[in-house]
């Protein structure tokens, strides 16, 4: 099988040879359906919190998604490069000093699983708030 993929491989490659291409690790993407739902809850939630969505948006991906940790020399703003981010700390190495932020993945951005995990954060928040929501298995089949 191998030997016949590496000849599907090099035939698409001389097929467009002024073309880029990129390989990665396929991921399976949410639905639409669990972004709509998702946006329904964090609606209800932050009508029931008295809270700008937006920003309960954003704190239901520090406490719920995924996250990685960058530094950058400590002018740059990175408020024109980010949109999700929280600044952790800064340090200095070489006389620069360098902010470090914790940035996290848009809703949008996220996989299948990390959706999943999302969602289920939401609906735990909103059963504590007394809100109604899907039964695991409908919740499922939104994923």
């Amino acid at each position: 099988m191998v030997g016949t993929s590496n000849k599907i491989i090099t035939y698409l490659l001389e097929q467009a040879k002024d073309k880029k291409y990129e390989l990665k690790e396929y991921k399976e993407k949410r639905s639409l359906n669990a972004n709509n739902y998702y946006w329904q809850l964090v609606t209800e939630l932050g009508n029931v919190l008295r809270m700008d969505k937006e920003d309960l948006h954003f704190l239901l991906l520090q406490k719920y998604g995924q996250s990685e940790m960058i530094s950058v020399v400590a002018e740059i703003d990175m408020s024109d490069y980010l949109k999700y981010y929280t600044e952790a700390g800064e340090s200095d190495l070489n006389g620069k000093t360098f902010k470090h932020y914790k940035v996290y993945k848009g809703s949008s951005e996220m996989d299948k699983k990390e959706m999943s995990i999302l969602i289920n954060g939401l609906v735990e928040e909103c059963k504590i708030q007394g809100i109604e929501t899907k039964t695991p298995a409908e919740i499922k089949s939104l994923l």
